[in-house]
């Protein structure tokens, strides 16, 4: 089991350049040799200025992108070396993702798009546990509706049923609560909370927003690549402050 580790996720010297050509093109380097390791059963937020590496640093802790250089860990398991068939069965296994976008399946029903991992492995379904995770996300009774019935709110809960069917031991957030009012926004961080706090999950969520990183235990600030600053036990007010002063926002 991953969670018998002492690091979720684990980052070292990670560097990533886009753009490079064999030509002596310089690129952008999106990461700059990040370093840092994510215990198990904590919520991490990541934070900072536009083009400060925020969504290349989720990318590359997920298997979602390659490194130009460095290594990246989930549990004990070394995404380095893996092949694309390879990263999708461990993401599939052991990654759970909640986009902004809620990236639901038009056609298929709540319980099919919950379910919808399960199937592409070709896993059987436990149906007490789909029961108790439509009961943790609060759509027990919409089992059987399409994405259109639901609002907003509702279908990131979709989304986020969807990461945990797996039983992940890391699930990443990119922006989840981004095109959600606040008080939809809240329950959805609240439930997030909640993944860590009741079940023992890693979440690890990119956000711009200082109230949702409030949630989270500790706050890591990227600027131009790099981890600038690391807060624990964050308040929106700290985070705000500490945000108008890392990088191009100083």
């Amino acid at each position: 089991m991953l969670s018998t580790f002492p690091q979720a996720v684990r980052l070292d010297s990670v560097t990533k350049i886009y753009g490079r050509s064999d030509r002596g093109g310089h690129g952008v380097r999106a990461l700059d040799s990040v370093s840092v390791s994510i215990p198990p059963g904590t919520f991490t937020a990541v934070m900072g200025p536009s083009g400060s590496g925020k969504s290349t640093f989720l990318h590359c802790s997920a298997g979602l992108d390659s490194l130009t250089s460095g290594s990246c860990w989930i549990g004990d398991i070394a995404l380095s070396g893996m092949n694309e068939t390879e990263l999708t069965k461990l993401r599939r296994k052991h990654i759970g993702f909640v986009f902004q976008a809620f990236n639901l399946v038009p056609s298929l029903t709540v319980r099919d798009n919950i379910i919808l991992p399960l199937r592409l492995s070709g896993e059987r379904v436990d149906k007490r546990w789909l029961q108790e995770v439509l009961e943790r996300v609060g759509l027990s009774g919409k089992a059987g509706a399409r994405p259109s019935e639901l609002s907003g709110g509702q279908q990131q809960r979709v989304a986020i049923a969807r990461a945990l069917i797996t039983r992940p031991h890391v699930i990443f957030g990119d922006e989840p609560t981004g095109a959600l009012d606040t008080v939809t926004a809240k329950e959805i961080l609240i439930l997030l909370r909640s993944c860590v706090d009741i079940t023992g999950q890693t979440v690890v969520m990119v956000t711009h927003d200082p109230v949702a990183a409030s949630y989270a235990d500790t706050v890591l600030f990227l600027a131009d690549g790099r981890i600038a600053d690391r807060m624990e036990s964050p308040t929106a007010d700290r985070v705000a402050d500490r945000m108008t002063h890392i990088g191009a926002w100083a």
